[in-house]
């Protein structure tokens, strides 16, 4: 089977992306997406103001059929802060997230490989007991968090987001 991808060379692709701050309850973050270069760049400010704390994108149309077979590789450039990749098994924008934490290094390039066990399922910041288990051909929806506590800019280019074959 052909790996699942995501091309960032679509200039189009950018419209199956939205972004969900700490506005929705309040929260004074800000955050952007642009396309440059073949990378999805997400970058904004990260406020704490009004309890805020977190910036997010996620691509929620055109969905993908990913491989439960394949672990998930995204390749990033990040400004040193701490993300999250998360993923959704629904379609809602308030459900179940399945979160896993990563930490950019200033100006690097970095690839990163998550298995299904990796994922936490989540629940506005909280841990879901009882969550269905997490396989990739569920997965209708995924994007990045920057929640780190730490306000500031922020800048986050995702290179690529892709499967590769599962360690052994």
């Amino acid at each position: 089977m052909q790996n699942s991808h995501i091309q960032f060379s679509l200039t189009n692709e950018i419209d199956n992306w939205v972004i969900v701050n700490d506005t929705v309850m309040g929260g004074r973050s800000k955050a952007q997406l642009d396309i440059v270069k073949n990378m999805l760049i997400f970058s904004g400010s990260l406020s704490l103001q009004n309890n805020g704390g977190f910036a997010s994108t996620r691509r929620v149309y055109k969905p993908v059929e990913w491989d439960p077979k394949q672990a998930f590789q995204i390749t990033i450039e990040g400004d040193g802060r701490a993300y999250q990749f998360r993923l959704r098994t629904n379609r809602r924008m308030d459900g179940v997230a399945y979160v896993v934490g990563f930490q950019t290094v200033a100006g690097k390039s970095q690839s990163f490989t998550f298995e299904p066990s990796d994922f936490e399922p989540l629940w506005r910041g909280r841990y879901v007991r009882g969550a269905e288990a997490l396989t990739f051909d569920d997965v209708s929806q995924l994007g990045f968090m920057l929640a780190d506590k730490t306000p500031g800019e922020f800048s986050l280019k995702v290179k690529s987001i892709t499967q590769v074959p599962l360690a052994l």
